[in-house]
């Protein structure tokens, strides 16, 4: 039987990282498609957050793509997660951290969520998601996921990278390594075809672009499918309201530990990254322009970097929510013309990969049919809403209470979604979390560790005064053996600095 994309032209129109990772996973799928990436060299690349999930490695990896020939050329260092800073003001929780999910965990994870379950129904025990997980430990000492030789287990770990130089390094993997074809060029118009789609794109100079199948990589503009296609946007900003952010980076000090974690530190109408590069820090304050003016941001981020007038900002604004299809006619929407979620998490790319992957799975198995178009519509839709949601658990159980009328006071009370309500409902009567989570199918975006440790890392348990100590009901959890094993473990890796690829 013939492929269905064995001889058709796609087309992808805009470039940065998007663009190229979906040109990168077409062309090595379908080999034999005509693969053109269309982008004009006067629109820059938006760049928001420079972090990934342990998704991007799976990409780099199916690229066949080692460490040691992308990361120097791109600034990379390793992400074990995220340290999440000042969320809490609630007394021994004002900083946890949420680390990507790994095997390692199998061996402390279920006296964590023991313990969890007994805290929150007053019990005086450790629930600390740092005190059992490895990579918190590994991420506090500044080390890289690569043991000795002698410790055969890896830990799952994502990168922070310089996005203009991905994009950049993607680009000529996509042109050299497989074939696709680089236009630059400035798209003035879209030609319909007759059953409505996409039939070619209308550049200033030259000939039209014709293909069988568009990608909509233009960023915010979403050309072809909000633009053209009309497809609805569908808004977050009911219960996401950071709508702006200013960036700043900062020169890295070459004598300091080279961290393996993000760090997010929460300031009064939203909170900060702090990605470490090779070669500098990349930082941004990601706010609601509701509580905040552009100029009042930046002058905390200054404040809080301690630069003064030093550096030049940039500022950016941002549309929070999801195109309603993902999947229009003949053309797929991919990246910012997708939709956006803020870089709490780092799922941008994320994002990207699983559509572009999701998409080629459903016409590998049904075409470019209906059948295959109206699921695979549903399924994104759900893991753009299921990310939402655990975006929002930070935001709605944030156990910040200094300014009870502010930004965190009205971030506390936004109406969640229904499924969010039933987490939340789970963990606050003492349910059983884990099952609910399987329940409502959410571990495919975040596994029953990430969640607990949303709430436990907060410490929103019963306060101090009520927790009584464990009775005889309770199993006693040996944090000395718990402890020992993990320091045991953690002599295996060393600082990242000895272990960025050459």
């Amino acid at each position: 039987m013939t492929h269905p994309a064995a001889d058709r032209a796609i087309v992808i129109l805009g470039g940065g990282t998007a663009g190229w990772i979906a040109a990168c996973l077409i062309a090595r799928r379908w080999p034999n498609a005509r693969v053109t990436l269309v982008e004009s060299p006067e629109i820059g690349i938006v760049g928001v957050g420079e972090g990934s999930t342990p998704q991007l490695k799976g990409l780099f990896d199916q690229l066949g793509i080692s460490e040691a020939e992308w990361m120097p050329a791109c600034d990379a260092t390793y992400k074990l997660g995220i340290g999440f800073d000042g969320w809490s003001d609630r007394p021994g929780f004002g900083r946890y951290f949420h680390p990507f999910p790994t095997a390692l965990d199998s061996h402390t994870a279920d006296a964590f969520l023991y313990n969890t379950r007994a805290r929150r129904t007053g019990r005086d025990v450790v629930a600390h998601p740092d005190r059992f997980l490895l990579p918190a430990r590994l991420a506090d000492a500044a080390c890289a996921p690569q043991p000795d030789e002698t410790f055969p287990f890896e830990v799952s770990y994502g990168y922070h990278f310089d996005a203009y130089k991905v994009g950049a390094f993607l680009a000529r993997h996509a042109v050299e390594k497989r074939g696709v074809t680089h236009l630059q060029r400035r798209v003035t118009g879209v030609e319909r075809a007759a059953d409505g789609g996409i039939a070619a794109l209308l550049c200033e100079d030259g000939a039209p672009v014709v293909g069988d199948l568009f990608v909509d990589s233009s960023g915010f503009r979403s050309v072809l499918f909000e633009q053209t296609l009309n497809v609805p946007f569908v808004r977050y900003a009911d219960t996401l309201f950071n709508d702006a952010a200013v960036v700043l980076p900062t020169p890295r000090d070459p004598a300091a530990p080279l961290a393996s974690q993000t760090r997010a530190t929460a300031l009064s109408a939203g909170w900060v990254w702090d990605i470490p590069l090779t070669t500098r820090s990349g930082n941004g304050y990601v706010y609601s322009s509701r509580h905040l003016s552009p100029e009042q941001a930046e002058t905390e981020l200054r404040d809080h970097l301690g630069v003064g007038d030093s550096g030049t900002a940039r500022h950016l604004t941002m549309r929070v929510g999801r195109v309603a299809e993902s999947w229009s006619h003949n053309a797929l929407a991919a990246g910012l013309a997708q939709g956006f979620l803020e870089p709490l998490e780092a799922t941008a790319l994320h994002l990207v990969i699983a559509t572009v992957e999701a998409f080629l799975d459903a016409v590998d198995a049904d075409g470019f049919t209906a059948r295959a178009r109206t699921p695979y519509n549903a399924r994104i839709a759900a893991r753009y809403d299921g990310v939402r949601d655990y975006i929002v658990a930070h935001y709605r159980l944030n156990q910040r209470h200094a300014d009870p009328h502010g930004y965190w006071a009205a971030a506390r009370a936004v109406e969640p979604s229904d499924t969010l309500k039933r987490v939340m409902s789970a963990w606050f009567t003492g349910g059983d979390l884990t099952s609910e989570i399987e329940r409502l199918d959410l571990g495919r975006y975040y596994s029953a560790i990430s969640w607990h440790c949303l709430f436990a890392g907060y410490g929103t348990f019963p306060d101090d005064t009520r927790l009584v100590p464990p009775g005889p009901d309770i199993d006693r959890v040996d944090m000395a053996r718990i402890d020992d094993f993990l320091s045991r473990c953690a002599r295996n890796y060393q600082p990242h600095q000895t272990h960025l690829p050459r």
